[in-house]
């Protein structure tokens, strides 16, 4: 799904995922739901800051895209942001010192992802993606 390069956009596309996680079988209280809510509230976030939207300085009305790819075989819920920026994130994100108010978002990703990466995007730009595993739950006997 794409979204406008905004805060309003970013937030409506972690409403969306989590949506999404409910109809998969995985409710907005459980663990899978709320881990995929931050990485996509992370990824949206840097992609309207960083990405070519509003933020950045760049024209108004871009866009960023969102698509979740659930393999429940595998137990995996990977995330993929993508934008139009060339310019990539680093590959091992920094934690900023206690006074700096921003630059936590890829450290966090960082963190709660099983893995994550950036790649190319046709036909400019680039995919910033990150993967969990994503069992359901256990249901009481």
């Amino acid at each position: 799904m794409d979204f406008t390069a905004s805060p309003k956009g970013a937030r409506l596309a972690r409403r969306v995922a989590v949506r999404r996680l409910g109809e998969w079988g995985h409710p907005p209280e459980s663990d899978v739901s709320c881990t995929v809510s931050l990485l996509v509230g992370e990824l949206a976030a840097n992609a309207v800051r960083h990405g070519g939207g509003s933020g950045s300085g760049a024209a108004p009305g871009r866009e960023f895209r969102l698509r979740l790819v659930h393999e429940a075989g595998a137990g995996l819920l990977r995330v993929e942001v993508s934008d139009d920026s060339p310019l990539w994130p680093p590959a091992v994100p920094a934690l900023p010192s206690g006074e700096e108010e921003s630059g936590r978002g890829l450290f966090l990703v960082d963190v709660l992802a099983d893995c994550w990466g950036v790649a190319p995007c046709e036909p400019a730009g680039k995919t910033v993606w990150a993967e969990v595993a994503a069992r359901p739950p256990l249901r009481p006997v």
